[in-house]
């Protein structure tokens, strides 16, 4: 397959790589010392699952340059969706296929409006990876995980077939046929964590072994439990008492995505994570007190960042 990768750091540079080195035909849309670096010395991959490097990659900030692709992996930051939507319209012809890995529960939908429902995947990843610099990812966790499915839970040729690739490629895939508990089970968790850790500003071993804290993670939990039902998306009974064990299961120094960069100064995905749950529960009617003050907290810092 021809795979693009839209947003090639920690997550797409990491699973991009993992295809690339699979024999797929990949190319990395990066911008910056990051792209520069991918062109220079290609791709080097520290990781758990082992070590590796790509030495010739296919890297442009310019996706008009690479023509029409059969899939794109859509990996940047949910605040940048619709900006990178437009740029990498060049890629998306009839039999395109997009598959959204953000940390939000509404990626699909935000790309439906521009491509149409029959072009995008709903999807969700679980992996801990970061761009440690320009060129070189650092995966650290024993997952590495992509779930994606039709968003109307069709088992279609196309999934299968993108399934099959990123399945021969080393990581671990599911299909499903419920496209959408998969992904709210995943906000649950990457919501709640994200924005404990930035308030916290520990990491995930400090974090879990702090009972009051522990306490505040459970009930950020059981509010999106609470949304999610309240959308009309029925969650596993257990669906917290699972992703409490999860982030037990964490590496000790492990943080998210959205807690380093607020702890960097940098925008972040505050907006996509515990301000969709503050304002799904005040248009909704769902209690969510934590969110609401995570969200509250960690604003004036984020607009700070994206002044």
């Amino acid at each position: 397959m021809k795979i693009a990768i839209m947003g090639s750091g920690g997550v797409g540079g990491y699973f991009g790589g993992l295809l690339a080195q699979s024999g797929e035909d990949v190319v990395f849309i990066a911008r910056g010392e990051h792209l520069r670096a991918l062109q220079a010395n290609g791709l080097r991959v520290e990781s758990i699952h082992g070590d590796f490097t790509v030495e010739t990659v296919i890297a442009t900030d310019d996706p008009s340059s690479v023509g029409l692709v059969d899939a794109v992996l859509f990996a940047t930051k949910t605040w940048q969706i619709e900006e990178a939507a437009e740029a990498m319209r060049p890629l998306v012809g009839p039999d395109t296929v997009i598959l959204p890995l953000q940390n939000g529960v509404d990626a699909s939908e935000r790309l439906i409006p521009i491509f149409g429902a029959e072009t995008v995947l709903g999807g969700t990843c679980h992996v801990v990876s970061l761009v440690a610099e320009p060129g070189f990812i650092q995966q650290k966790s024993e997952f590495r995980r992509i779930t994606l499915g039709e968003l109307d839970g069709r088992i279609t040729p196309r999934v299968q077939a993108l399934s099959d690739a990123l399945a021969e490629s080393g990581a671990q895939v599911e299909v499903s046929d419920n496209i959408n508990k998969a992904r709210w089970t995943k906000f649950l968790f990457i919501a709640s964590f994200s924005g404990m850790g930035a308030v916290t500003r520990v990491p995930a071993g400090e974090l879990m072994a702090c009972r009051e804290a522990r306490e505040m993670l459970e009930a950020a939990m059981r509010e999106i439990e609470a949304l999610a039902q309240a959308s009309g998306v029925k969650l596993a009974p257990d669906v917290v008492e699972e992703t409490m064990a999860f982030c037990d299961c964490l590496p000790p120094s492990g943080t998210a995505s959205m807690q380093r960069d607020i702890l960097d100064g940098k925008p972040s995905e505050l907006e996509a994570q515990n301000g969709y749950v503050a304002r799904g529960g005040a248009s909704l009617g769902v209690a969510v007190p934590i969110n609401t003050f995570i969200y509250h907290v960690l604003l004036p810092q984020e607009l700070q960042a994206r002044s």
